[in-house]
């Protein structure tokens, strides 16, 4: 799809909490590079980087690591993610909305709908009598709002369902 909310963010991206500007993940490693030169080879070369499956890393030892700052206000620079305690945006929340609208009907793929944020877009569609299609390994909180639900791996259920649709 080209039309896509990152309800959460996106790892892809930076944005700085002063003036919200954004630059990518890979302008920042270059800005790090440049500002640490041959700090990624100390860590990597001895083993002293520990990296966790959500991405966060653990490295032991940090001492003259220079840190860089938004290059348009000096600001504080965070990976453009929505956290655990942090809100999704209202305009981000609003277009997805607007999306669910639009919509004929709603896929749900790969996801529990544990958080509020993402199981309200499954109701909304419920309550306007569109479609609500789950494909996900056990059960999702709108369970019971869909009109059919896959239990199986997104992986292998839609590249089937891209090729009977498309």
């Amino acid at each position: 799809s080209r039309r896509v909310v990152d309800l959460h963010g996106s790892y892809g991206r930076v944005r700085c909490l002063d003036c919200g500007s954004q630059l990518s993940r890979h302008e920042l490693d270059q800005s790090l590079e440049s500002a640490n030169p041959g700090f990624r080879e100390q860590v990597t070369g001895r083993g002293a980087i520990e990296v966790a499956p959500d991405a966060d890393a653990v490295l032991h030892e940090t001492s003259g690591f220079v840190l860089v700052d938004c290059p348009d206000c000096g600001g504080i620079l965070k990976p453009d993610i929505v956290y655990f305690g942090e809100t999704v945006a209202k305009e981000v929340v609003d277009r997805a909305f607007a999306m669910v609208d639009d919509a004929d009907a709603v896929l749900v793929a790969g996801s529990s709908l544990t958080v509020m944020s993402g199981l309200r877009f499954a109701r909304r569609a419920a309550r306007a009598g569109k479609d609500v299609l789950i494909v996900n390994r056990g059960a999702t909180r709108a369970d019971e709002l869909a009109t059919l639900k896959i239990d199986h791996r997104c992986e292998v259920i839609l590249p089937a369902l891209a090729e009977l649709l498309g």
